[in-house]
């Protein structure tokens, strides 16, 4: 017994969804023809007037017989107003246009970003700083030096190296050793070019 109840659950559960949407579907076609105000009253026909009521003279223009429509304000047009509100929106294709249009953009303001740049190149040699006045190295002058051998304008030090350089007296056996006998000298080994 339980078993032919469970059957007729079953049987009615499959039943019912499509008998509810072909009553949606339904309710929604007939909504539109569905009357959602009240009907204007109606006038008497002129036949069945009083006969002691004189007749409309003909010069004097008649009533019209149907008013202008009014908006109807029932649900079905309540949720038109409502679709007719929504924004449009782009078509994935058009989407795709946007984007790729965009990205050739960007590329384009890169590319001429990169070609205003100055072409640079790094170039190694050796070439020996001159020592400025205050005592220091100066390495801009032997890295402008090292580029200008390479047919670069001026350049800029990326790596020095330094080295000590001594007199041959200071090989003298006996001979003591003074502050001035060795110096340290910097070279520029690699220099970034423009």
């Amino acid at each position: 017994m339980l078993d032919r109840s469970g059957n007729l659950f079953a049987l009615r559960g499959r039943l019912v969804a499509p008998a509810c949407g072909a009553a949606l579907a339904l309710m929604i076609a007939a909504g539109a023809a569905w009357c959602q105000t009240a009907a204007p009253p109606t006038s008497p026909d002129v036949s069945q007037a009083a006969p002691d009521q004189p007749a409309a003279p003909p010069s004097e223009a008649a009533p019209p017989t149907n008013p202008p429509a009014r908006e109807n304000p029932g649900l079905i047009n309540e949720i038109g107003k409502m679709f007719g509100k929504l924004p449009t929106f782009k078509s994935p294709g058009e989407t795709i246009d946007d984007l790729n249009a965009r990205a050739k953009d960007a590329a384009k303001d890169a590319s001429d970003s990169l070609s205003r740049l100055t072409i640079s190149s790094m170039v190694s040699g050796r070439v020996a700083c001159p020592v400025s006045g205050n005592g220091a190295p100066d390495c801009k002058t032997a890295s402008d030096k090292l580029c200008q051998t390479k047919s670069f304008k001026e350049g800029q030090s990326l790596t020095t190296d330094s080295a000590q350089t001594c007199s041959a007296k200071i090989l003298i056996p006996g001979r003591t050793r003074k502050p001035d006998d060795c110096r340290t000298d910097t070279y520029v080994t690699r220099a970034l070019c423009q």
